[in-house]
């Protein structure tokens, strides 16, 4: 995709949010070229209700990804919608919400893809610009660990591990590129266990949580009836996760982000590591990057 792209048209969502439990309206808009994505709080009108989708806006990425503005509006659970947008190739949207939270859907990313494909994207004018990483920049804490690689197209490679004999270790790799996602990690769904339920209700949390929306583990397996849409859905899931939250850095990222036992805020802290250190990478035009690999394939 050499140039920006915004969607063909509005898309409407309704639902519940994950942790609020309250039902939610979404609309995402189309946009100018260069407006990046932008989410509106439709339902606060007292003070500034737009949020831009950035890594320095993130404020809380406890079970969840939240960006919050100077007044102090904020957006909860972004990340299954940023992984959306960021692995079809939106560029520009203004996504409106009614609610405090994005919709969780199903847990995933799928029904956003699905209703963004039938409507399609519309190319501008603008060329695309992506963040080239230019030397490792990695990050620990405590036993995980993340960060960014050089290499010639968008990927990630997640790992982790779960003392839960229906998840144990799973490992995943993959090219960051419309079809690969859609196929391929957009329907893998968020997992939670059943023995931290009733602390998460006390938390505020998880209110809207059901095997609608999730995958549920307790002592005996997998919960849910239907059972699993991949073998490994855990580690495709923690991939989705990744991709939403690095999609902060306001570019593609034609690197490696890398990841050991990721969560919101590892995924965050590695996407700021990068981007305040000038060293580590530079703008680059898409096109070029296209040329390139086409010359590497000759």
């Amino acid at each position: 995709m050499i140039n920006r792209h915004t969607l063909a048209a509005p898309v409407v969502f309704a639902g519940i949010g994950l942790h609020s439990g309250e039902r939610v309206r979404m609309v995402l808009q189309p946009a100018s070229a260069g407006a990046g994505i932008v989410f509106v709080r439709s339902d606060i009108t007292d003070r500034d209700n737009r949020i831009a989708a950035r890594a320095t806006n993130v404020n809380e990425v406890r079970l969840g990804t939240t960006i919050t503005n100077e007044a102090g509006v904020s957006v909860a659970t972004i990340e299954h919608l940023m992984a959306a947008l960021a692995g079809l190739g939106v560029d520009d949207a203004v996504i409106e919400v009614e609610g405090s939270e994005v919709p969780v859907m199903d847990g995933s990313s799928a029904p956003f893809v699905k209703l963004i494909r039938q409507v399609g994207l519309k190319s501008h004018a603008m060329p695309r610009r992506a963040i080239q990483v230019l030397r490792p920049v990695m990050i620990e804490d405590d036993e995980r660990s993340a960060g960014f690689l050089p290499a010639l197209k968008p990927s990630i490679e997640i790992e982790i591990s779960f003392e839960h004999a229906s998840v144990g270790r799973q490992s995943c790799a993959f090219e960051i590129a419309p079809d690969i996602f859609s196929d391929d990690i957009a329907s893998a769904r968020t997992f939670g266990f059943r023995k931290d339920y009733e602390a998460l209700l006390a938390a505020g949390l998880a209110r809207g949580g059901s095997m609608d929306n999730a995958v549920v583990l307790d002592d005996d397996g997998i919960a849910n009836p239907e059972g699993l849409r991949f073998k490994d859905e855990f580690v495709r899931h923690k991939a989705l996760d990744a991709l939403g939250d690095i999609a902060l850095a306001g570019a593609p990222i034609i690197g490696c982000y890398r990841a050991a036992r990721p969560g919101h805020a590892i995924n965050n802290a590695a996407v700021r590591a990068l981007l305040d250190d000038p060293t580590s990478w530079k703008w680059v035009s898409m096109r070029d990057v296209d040329a390139g690999a086409m010359a590497m394939a000759r």
